[in-house]
């Protein structure tokens, strides 16, 4: 290891205000990697204001070399999805580097160190911090920017961390459905003859009643992911939080709620893609960049895609096609608002019920993110 490399963890709001820009020098020049808003992350790492912290332990670092900031990582041990899955996981993410393997394996190295001294027996990620936020390496589909809230990276950097010993342990898939691939017709034909004979009543949340819609819609989620692969129940103090936070960029016709007989049974959400304004904004709301965003969302309509972030069914009612209904209300509903492409993602490798009913309404994946783990 070269001796001008050193280590330094995150303990003042100078080091996290490094920690946070660090990939802006990184990714400088790369057209493809959309810069976060600097004021959104450092109220996400904000213990006082993001609830997640009260159900995890998070230490970050930062590598330099000759005073120059080169790397960071993150270590995660979150109680509830340990508690949830009964294992002894601690993740790894915000893992950004240049390609060099000594500053990568250094990098990990603390991160395993930092883990295994929590007492975990495997190290997993890169997720930051959980299966709630942005979580894999993009290990295809690298000539586009990614949507919102989805992670991006360079393709040395999956491969940094394979050298390391990181073995893949899950992939999710993005898939991509345009206004010029329509839903096939024989597939909305059958979504139509499902609508029909079932009881089903497609609604949009209300945003005038948000704590109402928050609660009802916290309930589908944790009952329709909880037998997925790395779900964690998200506690009600955090729901909220999230909720409340997506609401500033939501599409209230593109938030859906299926009921049957009154009891929801199903949710699924659009979120308009901000990362096509957010690209163009070097992380900054002012002095400008606000008035940009607002002219972009509201007036100009810039955007024209959107990312079904989540689409759930109750395991009481699947297989009933009421999944290939949601995705196809949201196709119709994002048309006539002007949207012409949708992401649907992520959705595991593994959900072959997801994966299908994707692909029946046109949808190819276009993008690949992978999770990996070691023992330690």
């Amino acid at each position: 290891m070269s001796s001008d490399i050193t280590v330094t963890e995150v303990e003042t709001g100078r080091h996290l205000d490094r920690f946070i820009k660090l990939p802006f020098a990184l990714y400088r020049g790369d057209s493809n990697w959309v810069p976060p808003l600097i004021s959104e992350r450092r109220d996400f790492f904000n213990k006082n204001k993001n609830p997640f912290f009260r159900g995890a332990r998070t230490k970050l670092f930062l590598v330099s070399r000759a005073g120059t900031d080169i790397g960071r990582i993150a270590t995660c041990i979150n109680f509830n999805h340990n508690d949830f899955h009964d294992e002894r996981v601690g993740f790894f993410g915000f893992f950004d580097c240049v390609d060099d393997f000594e500053v990568a394996s250094r990098l990990l190295k603390v991160a395993m160190i930092t883990i295994k001294s929590e007492g975990m027996d495997k190290m997993r990620g890169p997720a930051d911090f959980s299966t709630n936020h942005e979580v894999g390496f993009l290990i295809e589909g690298f000539d586009q920017p990614p949507a919102v809230m989805m992670p991006y990276n360079p393709p040395y950097l999956p491969r940094l961390a394979e050298r390391f010993g990181l073995k893949k342990v899950m992939d999710m898939y993005a898939f991509l459905l345009t206004d010029e691939e329509a839903i096939p017709e024989r597939q909305m034909k059958i979504v139509n003859r499902i609508r029909e004979r079932s009881k089903i009543r497609i609604r949009s949340a209300d945003f005038g009643r948000l704590d109402q819609e928050i609660k009802v819609i916290r309930q589908v989620y944790n009952r329709a992911w909880e037998r997925n692969w790395g779900f964690v129940p998200m506690r009600e103090d955090e729901f909220y939080h999230m909720g409340r936070a997506l609401k500033d960029i939501a599409d209230p016709e593109l938030v859906l709620i299926a009921e049957i007989d009154s009891e929801p049974v199903a949710f699924a959400m659009g979120i308009p893609n901000i990362n096509e304004v957010l690209i163009g904004m070097n992380g900054r709301l002012f002095p400008t960049g606000i008035f940009k965003l607002l002219w972009n969302m509201k007036i100009r309509r810039k955007i024209r895609g959107i990312r079904v972030m989540t689409l759930g069914v109750v395991d009481k009612y699947r297989r009933r096609g009421i999944d290939n209904i949601l995705y196809a209300e949201l196709y119709e509903r994002g048309i006539r608002r002007g949207y012409r492409w949708a992401e649907m993602s992520w959705v595991l490798e593994t959900n072959e019920l997801m994966c299908r009913a994707a692909s029946n309404m046109g949808g190819r994946i276009y993008k690949k993110y992978r999770m990996v783990e070691m023992p330690i």
